[in-house]
């Protein structure tokens, strides 16, 4: 077949597939012309203007309507249009194609200033990339009373610097923004916050318009060793050279605004992590914290997890660190493989370590690459009620701990024990399978604290939370169950629905309800739970589909499918098809909101009903 005919059949194929929402594997996508979706009518804001929606890290969108069970799996649920590919980064005449590491934010009612867009009011999805730039794309079509924009158009863009190329990151990524940003509406004028490295000047964070992406007055400023040093409080310490510091995590603001919080880690263990606050009324650092204090050039104690730091209503901040493999232990300062607590100034007040810290130390098995969610009360109204905070660890483990009553001391880590049982954490009763004793819940198995393979790490993601219409809580945990207990090879399952038991006048505790037996995620990013209590709640997943080793510069890495899943049933109701989704950053999360889906790759892309 030739010519017209073949062309023709080609295209007859392609509506077929697009219907769907599918794609054909291999070569281009064949899929039918972008959707130009009309903004739906507000009756408030849905915004997601930090890492899984709030400063408490909760992961749950309860407004949304539109996307259910029903609705995605009906056929018409696909993708709606791709952005124009974003820039590239030029460097020693290299050109670099842009990764998404940070999670896309979604805001509502933007009035845009400058340019050919002044005064128009949009809905805006805000997206940072790896080559050091930030950019306002356009969510859905306003209308006619909108200025009629169609939907991925970039609204403005602004580049941060010439990113500095790391060898280390993911097969030679260049280091410009891996972090997301912060955007905060009640500010005047309402802004974005964004860390960015860059040759020229380093780590720097900027606070940018949200109305045209411009520079605010006073802003960036430069975070480096001579600026942290004097400010550490736990020090001495040193903080490396942009090439060495990972700025992953996702930044975040205290309730009333005023102070930034921004969290560092080091590739290849290279150095100690910190935790660095930022008074935003005067642009300037207010204090910071080291990992551990020390000079040397290894590992110690990285705030490295995409989720960053958590912030509750009372300004405490909650951040899980890596280890610390230099065989400090119990030495005063070192903070690695903990859950930490800090006052609004970063003064320590609380810490928790888990009985096994040493072997995690050893064996690089962290708790860093899953970061903490604050866990919204039960509604109960005796004061004595216990305020919960929840997190992973790549050895497979999910623990669940009194966020006020924290067991640890604030100067120095236990001793190292072999004792399960004696762990801090709210331990689940009866004896559990991997210890035949008393001890935290693996989830992701099988339990090991033997292995030092990156590609054997079960899981790097921040849980999502969900109250149930009983009023029963439960988190969502994503992670990859492996075949063997040093191997790299992922079987289902992947995704777990925990339930938080509170038994009366007992101490809550985790235990697993239900998990979905048939998906393999490969190395997924944190979940996202929509849909309000009772029936018709999705989770949503972005699995990288490829290992933690792999490179994201090699075109034979596979890409990344994004999934929906029924919270109730855990069975998967749609997934995107092969090669519609770019490569983009890994333990990457999507965005949900009026019945979109956005996710980033080297581009915005949207999904939702197309009919």
């Amino acid at each position: 077949m030739t010519g017209p005919a073949w062309a023709a059949s080609l295209a007859t194929l392609g509506a077929a597939l697009a219907a769907l929402g599918l794609a054909a594997c291999g070569g281009a996508d064949l899929r039918l012309p972008p959707i130009n979706p009309r903004c739906p009518a507000l009756a408030a804001a849905v915004d997601t203007v930090t890492f899984h929606g709030d400063r408490a890290r909760t992961g749950w969108n309860p407004s949304e309507d539109v996307l259910t069970p029903a609705s995605v799996s009906s056929g018409s649920f696909g993708w709606l249009w791709d952005s124009e590919p974003l820039d590239r980064a030029w460097i020693n005449g290299l050109g670099y194609a842009p990764h998404i590491y940070a999670s896309p934010l979604y805001v509502d009612g933007v009035t845009l200033s400058g340019g050919v867009n002044d005064g128009i009011t949009a809905s805006v999805v805000v997206v940072a990339t790896s080559n050091a730039w930030v950019y306002a794309v356009n969510a859905c079509d306003p209308g006619p009373a909108g200025g009629d924009i169609p939907a991925g158009v970039v609204l403005w863009r602004t580049r941060l610097g010439t990113p500095v190329v790391v060898a280390r990151l993911d097969g030679g990524v260049p280091l410009g923004v891996l972090g997301t940003p912060f955007i905060d509406r009640a500010a005047s004028p309402p802004r974005i916050y964004v860390a960015s490295a860059s040759a020229e000047r380093g780590w720097q964070v900027h606070a940018l318009g949200l109305a045209d992406g411009a520079a605010l007055p006073g802003w960036p400023i430069t975070i480096d060793d001579a600026a942290l040093g004097r400010l550490n409080r736990n020090g001495p310490s040193t903080f490396r050279g942009a090439a060495e510091m990972s700025q992953r995590g996702a930044l975040n603001l205290s309730p009333d605004g005023n102070t930034l919080y921004v969290p560092f880690g080091s590739y290849d263990d290279g150095g100690p992590g910190w935790l660095v606050a930022v008074d935003t009324r005067a642009a300037r650092i207010l204090s910071a914290f080291s990992g551990a204090p020390s000079s040397a050039p290894t590992a110690n104690g990285g705030i490295w997890g995409p989720g960053g730091p958590a912030v509750d209503g009372d300004g405490h901040v909650f951040a899980t660190t890596g280890n610390s493999p230099d065989g400090s232990a119990s030495a005063p300062g070192v903070w690695g493989n903990s859950l930490l607590r800090w006052g609004p100034d970063l003064v320590l007040d609380g810490t928790y370590t888990p009985f096994n810290y040493c072997q995690l130390d050893a064996a690089d098995i962290d708790l860093g690459g899953a970061s903490p969610l604050l866990v919204p009360d039960a509604g109960e109204t005796d004061a004595t009620a216990t305020r919960l905070v929840a997190f992973g660890s790549k050895q497979g483990n999910v623990y669940l701990v009194d966020r006020d009553r924290l067991p640890g001391r604030t100067d120095a880590r236990p001793a190292c024990s072999d004792d399960a049982g004696a762990d801090g954490s709210l331990l689940p009763p009866g004896p559990q399978p991997q210890f035949d004793a008393a001890g935290p819940l693996n989830v992701f198995g099988p339990y090991t604290d033997s292995y030092g393979n990156a590609d054997y790490g079960k899981m790097r993601s921040t849980p999502a939370f969900f109250r149930e219409a009983s009023g029963a809580r439960d988190l969502f945990v994503t992670g990859a169950t492996k075949a063997g207990p040093s191997s790299p090879v992922s079987v289902p399952p992947g995704l777990v629905r925990l339930r938080i038991a509170s038994p009366a006048g007992e101490a809550p505790y985790l235990a697993i309800d239900a998990a979905d037996e048939a998906t393999t995620f490969v190395n997924p990013g944190s979940p996202v739970v929509t849909g309000a209590s009772g029936e018709g709640a999705l989770v949503w997943v972005l699995d990288e589909n490829a290992a933690r080793s792999a490179s994201l510069l090699d075109a034979r890495t596979p890409r990344p499918i994004l999934y929906a899943v029924d919270a109730a049933t855990l069975r998967p109701v749609w997934q995107s098809p092969p090669a519609i989704l770019d490569t983009g950053g890994k333990y990457a999360t999507p965005a949900v909101a009026h019945g979109f889906v956005f996710v980033g790759t080297d581009r915005v892309q949207a999904f939702g009903l197309r009919s």
